[in-house]
């Protein structure tokens, strides 16, 4: 292992963000399979976690914890590309534990207080922003987002400002200031549920599949100049036709979400015909990993972060590109909206494209971090068995999801008369929901190896050599 120092003392900050980050991942995990095994016993861990509270804890430690990798990592990548410090390191530091302390305060108040209660104490009378999902969070929890995500733009801009400007750092600002933007609108709650609906998208689909590809786009091409050498040319190359196409495919992409909410006719075209373009800036990702890591002009030492980097372009094209084509056309999203198809979507579409850019960026900068340019051969041996027990796991509950959901569809959407109940259709997806379960375990086995992998030291082999 060669010993390697920050090329700036200012990064030291992220390593706060992505420990939090990886603590929090796996508290979702575990929500996730209480959840799992709510679906096939209903009463499971009842009265301590009823569904309801799993499922918001589940969802919102999803995004919690991106966000903090996504903090996490432009406080590592921003100082790097400027070349030169954070402009606050200290207010880095407090945003974290700022961030932190609300965002645990708010489980505990998922898992203590009965939502209307909570929606009572936290203002919500005042001006009405709960009940919608992914947007649960108390009126004080999001006006504090506002106030660490508007802190955390001003600091890493301003270091941009004052140091070299990159298309890597420009995309990422972009990126991220248009995070924050969209966030907004989840304050408007109108009483129109049509209005209230194209709002609600407006944050979560111009999130998943506007803002963060830019974050995707920009963290993966870091990864891919510090681990194949490639020329910064040509990465910048591909990375403006990814984002390119990601925007308009992603913003007129919207549509798909507005087909049967009470919108115009017309959205059913223009949601069909931009969502099925939007495996294309995914498959250009794809692409571009690969052609990257085929002109590579090292050997770079830290084999697991490049692992992650070319997992996540593939696991991101089936996931937001394949699985999401699958049912994005408006005769056949008219059947399998919000039935287990949109589950499988979700999670690979989710672990593809996001958890694992998040990862990619952990593996690459916690070894430097830790004063060393990678870890040791068992180490990464280690983290690399955990990406491929967490990918395999992440595929079986997907196959099981999507097995539930055509079944589901069949029994229940497409008969005209004699249609399967909902509870009655539950029942009759058991088998994939055990599948799906184990899928889950497996997963959380793959993840503790991954964590195991920081604490891994090198082989006896290694130390003699």
């Amino acid at each position: 292992m060669q010993a390697t120092t920050l090329k700036y003392s200012s990064q030291a900050v992220s390593k706060y963000y992505f420990v939090a980050a990886l603590l929090l991942f796996t508290g979702q995990i575990v929500f996730g399979l209480t959840l799992g095994l709510q679906y096939i016993v209903g009463d499971f861990a009842t009265p301590y976690v009823y569904f309801n509270q799993a499922r918001m804890v589940h969802t919102n430690l999803l995004i919690v914890w991106l966000l903090m990798g996504f903090m996490g990592a432009a406080y590592y990548l921003i100082p790097e590309e400027a070349e030169t410090e954070l402009y606050s390191p200290k207010l880095a530091i407090a945003l974290f534990w700022i961030f932190l302390v609300a965002g645990a305060l708010t489980v505990v108040g998922y898992l203590t207080v009965p939502y209307a209660k909570l929606a009572e104490w936290t203002g919500n009378d005042l001006l009405g922003t709960m009940g919608r999902e992914f947007l649960e969070q108390p009126l004080p929890t999001k006006l504090g987002i506002v106030v660490v995500a508007l802190a955390f733009l001003f600091n890493i801009t301003m270091t941009v400002l004052k140091g070299r400007k990159t298309s890597i750092a420009l995309v990422l600002l972009m990126g991220l200031w248009g995070l924050a933007l969209m966030f907004l609108f989840s304050f408007v709650n109108p009483d129109n549920l049509v209005r209230d609906k194209m709002y609600w998208w407006f944050v979560v689909h111009l999130w998943v599949e506007g803002t963060w590809e830019l974050i995707l786009g920009s963290l993966l091409a870091f990864v891919l100049i510090k681990t194949t050498g490639v020329d910064r040319e040509v990465i910048d190359k591909w990375l403006y036709v990814i984002i390119a196409l990601a925007l308009v495919t992603g913003i007129l992409g919207t549509g798909h979400h507005f087909f049967f909410i009470g919108t115009p006719g017309y959205w059913q075209w223009i949601g069909s015909v931009f969502s099925a373009m939007e495996p294309i800036p995914f498959f250009a990702m794809t692409m571009f990993a690969f052609n990257m890591v085929q002109r590579r002009r090292r050997e770079h030492p830290n084999q697991a972060a490049m692992l992650w980097a070319v997992g996540c372009s593939v696991m991101g094209f089936l996931g937001a590109g394949l699985w999401g084509f699958i049912h994005t056309l408006s005769p056949v999203n008219y059947y399998t909206h919000g039935t287990q198809v949109t589950a499988a979507h979700g999670h690979l579409a989710f672990y593809g494209a996001y958890v694992m850019v998040v990862l990619a960026l952990i593996s690459y900068a916690m070894p430097i971090l830790r004063g060393r340019e990678a870890n040791s051969r068992r180490a990464q041996n280690i983290e690399m068995w955990g990406f491929w027990i967490m990918t395999i796991s992440m595929g079986v509950m997907v196959l099981a999801l999507t097995g539930a959901g055509i079944l589901q569809v069949w029994l229940q959407r497409i008969p005209t008369e004699n249609a399967m109940s909902f509870m009655a259709t539950q029942d009759q997806l058991n088998f994939f929901y055990w599948i799906r379960l184990g899928g889950g375990v497996g997963f959380l086995v793959g993840l503790v190896a991954h964590l195991y992998s920081f604490f891994a030291g090198p082989s006896a082999d290694e130390q003699a050599a």
